[in-house]
């Protein structure tokens, strides 16, 4: 009986929270992976339902933390799949230009230009709208570390978008 209970609070946590997973892997590997993903997300949510905190709000954030994890995998397997199609390709050595930013896309890219770590506690914070406390709880650091991250990025984020601070 036991088991059920914690599958019906999991069934409950993702209802709630799937909407907002779904915005979160949207904004980051765009339209088409993102449903995919989200179902990573639940199915590894899925084999380790005994995790699952009791709180509601603990259960969300650890919702996000699973499809963070999820998020890393999937990372992974582009950059490896990158790689061999840059060897198949003869790739090595050729100059690759990065597209211009577009008008209004100078904040997202000098996020994406932030060190990873960085670049995702800022997205947390602002485009997930967590608190510091709670993107450190996602990001599985100590409140302490996510606020001395945070300063620094937003230090990287002004130098990066010529910011004077007065």
């Amino acid at each position: 009986m036991r088991a059920q209970g914690a599958a019906d609070r999991l069934t409950t946590a993702l209802t709630e929270a799937s909407p907002s997973l779904l915005a979160y892997l949207q904004r980051r590997v765009g339209f088409d992976d993102a449903p995919d993903l989200l179902g990573e997300t639940m199915v590894v949510a899925w084999r380790r339902v005994g995790d699952l905190p009791a709180d509601p709000e603990r259960a969300r954030m650890w919702l996000f933390g699973i499809a963070r994890g999820t998020l890393l995998n999937h990372a992974r397997g582009e950059r490896r799949r990158w790689a061999l199609a840059d060897r198949i390709r003869g790739h090595a050595g050729a100059d690759a230009a990065a597209p211009a930013a577009d008008e209004g896309s100078e904040v997202r890219d000098a996020i994406a230009r932030l060190d990873a770590d960085l670049a995702e506690l800022v997205r947390l914070v602002h485009w997930e709208r967590f608190s510091l406390v709670e993107a450190a709880e996602v990001l599985g650091i100590p409140a302490s570390t996510a606020r001395g991250r945070y300063a620094r990025a937003k230090d990287e984020l002004r130098a990066a978008l010529g910011v004077e601070v007065r």
